[in-house]
């Protein structure tokens, strides 16, 4: 029961018990005085009336006419004079119905007030004696009202004390709803701090929560730190700052495998001078600031380009992968232009002929080493051409590229007229025995014949021509509707662009609350990148949707673990692995080290870790070793 509750209820026993008290000293009290006025008044109403017959003549008719006035104009329950001897000479009774006050207050307090008597005179002998009663009724009325007054007092009184005291208690537990608050935000893995209250008690509870909270954020902190740190040294070119060999094949894998790209983009290979000659010619420190110059540019060149990453693959060695670019050559431009303006001016002294460069086009599922074979091929055509130049290589079976209004059509059909369909994958459990949920990944029909695109294949276009929200919308009712006839939960992905759009996350909340019943069976998920690019908006979308008993998690997480203590204050409830670190895992202690840790630090807030592109079954026992929930990709779908 509530506090309020409970102080409603006192506030009535006390003042029940305070009414009752108070009614019965009231009642007594005033039920005596009546008494004493009635006494008082029967006594001097049969004096003045007694001598007033005494100098009457005695005659009966005068004697009852004189009675009868009385009594007709006084208010008297009686008027009798009887003779010496007892016989009653005269009498007036009221027989009128009783009115002043309800039958049962008069049965409950009686007025026992005892008549007036006066002798009554002929001359010096004794004529009879006056006995007379005043009426009662109007001194119960008198009573009854008083009570009923005191009791319109004390329940306004009560109703009064009641409302006070609500809104003292309220403002009194106001920093206790705070405390509980803070309380249920950790118990869904968000870590808020609170202001500490001037009540004494409430402000030492509040102090403790918040030093509670305070170490839990600094070990999430700590060891996300330490993470981070394990991270750069196994996947970091220690020099550079760029992606290792090994970490870079690996996004290179995931672009030629996976989803989350299109079905074609550019690779390109970067070569300096013979590292060896560079170390002869400029020395080591100056060698190793040009390798940064051109890895900071590298890098730099990614901006505003989803998905690019370079890497230092050796030496003097190295590569960048362009899923966003239409066509080879015109990553190769990008790229050799801003290494011509931000790099070459400062070397150029020393070193003249500064870097060739090459680029190829790549389709989905081509095999890695023939694509490497054909850039270096490239690159030794770029090399004989002369200093700082770039051939480019388009692949002639790159999908044909389609008009900007071509799409837009093409897009405005699919959300309503039924191109756009789920293709459901399984995640497993850790053991590979059951399924956590499903994954429902979008896939766009052209045409009847085609294969269906993926949306790495379509959506960059559809962000282009600002079409996300009304896809990813029709995804959801999608979702919906096969949640409607099936059992499992289904996991469905937001674009980066999406949650950032207000009327979307208004259309989805209202879609949502229309069909209660299936939101405890649906996961969203945003990717990383877009989380962090539109972080308050994900924020908001995330605690509307968990509001709803919706769950909530980030995809392709790990690429900027760095600021992953933002993520703590969410209450997410799953994560999903990069796939560069779940590949190749078993021959890469580092990575082993690194997911450990990262499962650690996120079952300690009470998130789910699920392993993406996992290429065998066989994988599945080290990735439980590490600390997984779950898995999922081509070896196990």
């Amino acid at each position: 029961m509530s506090l309020i509750k409970q102080l409603w209820i006192a506030i009535a026993l006390v003042m029940t018990l305070a009414f009752g008290g108070s009614m019965v000293v009231s009642v007594l009290s005033a039920r005596h005085y009546l008494e004493q006025q009635l006494q008082v008044k029967n006594i001097d109403n049969a004096t003045a009336l007694a001598l007033s017959l005494s100098q009457l003549p005695k005659d009966p008719v005068m004697i009852e006419m004189q009675l009868a006035a009385q009594f007709d104009a006084g208010h008297y329950r009686f008027i009798r004079i009887t003779s010496p001897a007892g016989k009653v000479l005269v009498e007036r009774v009221f027989t009128g119905e009783f009115v002043g006050a309800p039958r049962w207050f008069v049965a409950a307090i009686p007025l026992t007030a005892a008549p007036g008597q006066a002798l009554v005179q002929d001359g010096w002998i004794q004529y009879g004696t006056l006995t007379l009663a005043s009426q009662e009724q109007y001194a119960y009325q008198s009573l009854w009202e008083g009570t009923l007054a005191l009791l319109l007092w004390f329940v306004l009184g009560s109703i009064a004390t009641g409302i006070a005291g609500t809104l003292l208690l309220r403002r009194i537990t106001a920093p206790l709803n705070e405390v509980v608050a803070q309380a249920e935000a950790i118990a869904e893995r968000r870590f808020l701090s609170i202001g500490e209250p001037r009540t004494p008690e409430l402000k030492s509870l509040a102090r403790a929560m918040n030093e509670m909270v305070g170490r839990l954020k600094t070990m999430f902190n700590e060891e996300s730190a330490r993470l981070e740190i394990l991270r750069k040294k196994v996947n970091r070119d220690a020099v550079t700052g760029l992606s290792s060999r090994e970490y870079f094949l690996s996004h290179l894998r995931e672009a030629l495998q996976g989803d989350q790209w299109g079905s074609n983009g550019s690779l390109v290979l970067l070569r300096l001078p013979d590292l060896n000659e560079l170390n002869r010619q400029l020395g080591r420190q100056e060698t190793d600031a040009l390798l940064r110059d051109v890895g900071a540019q590298l890098y730099a060149s990614g901006t505003g380009h989803a998905g690019q990453r370079a890497g230092r693959i050796k030496g003097a060695e190295f590569a960048v992968l362009c899923p966003t670019y239409a066509t080879a050559t015109e990553a190769a431009q990008a790229i050799q232009q801003g290494l011509i303006q931000q790099v070459l001016p400062k070397w150029s002294s020393r070193v003249p002929d500064l870097f060739h460069l090459s680029a190829v086009r790549y389709q989905r599922d081509q095999n890695l080493a023939d694509l490497l074979a054909r850039a270096d091929e490239a690159l030794a055509l770029a090399q004989a051409m002369g200093p700082n130049t770039w051939h480019a290589v388009e692949d002639g079976q790159a999908r044909a590229a389609v008009p900007a209004e071509q799409w837009r059509t093409l897009l405005t059909e699919a959300v309503g007229g039924g191109r756009l369909a789920l293709n459901f994958f399984p995640v497993m459990s850790g053991d590979g025995t059951s399924a956590l949920h499903s994954e429902g990944v979008i896939r766009l029909s052209v045409d009847s014949q085609g294969t269906p695109l993926s949306a790495g294949d379509f959506m960059p276009m559809a962000a282009q021509l600002n079409l996300t929200a009304p896809i990813d919308l029709r995804v959801v009712k999608l979702a919906i509707e096969h949640l409607r006839t099936s059992s499992g939960d289904i996991a469905v992905n937001l674009s980066a662009e999406t949650i950032a759009d207000f009327s979307f996350r208004n259309e989805l909340t209202q879609l949502l609350k229309a069909y209660p019943e299936v939101c405890q069976r649906l996961l969203f998920e945003v990717p990383e990148y877009g989380v962090f690019r539109q972080f308050d908006a994900f924020r908001d979308l995330a605690r509307n949707l968990k509001q709803l008993g919706c769950r909530v998690g980030v995809e392709y997480f790990g690429q900027r673990f760095a600021e992953s203590d933002k993520l703590a204050d969410l209450g997410l409830d799953y994560i999903k692995v990069h796939p560069s670190y779940v590949r190749g895992l078993s021959d890469n202690p580092g990575n082993q080290e690194f997911l450990k840790g990262l499962c650690k630090v996120a079952h300690s807030i009470g998130i789910t870790v699920v392993a993406l592109g996992v290429q065998d079954r066989t994988d599945l026992p080290l990735l439980a070793s590490l600390g997984f929930d779950g898995a999922t990709g081509p070896g196990i779908q």
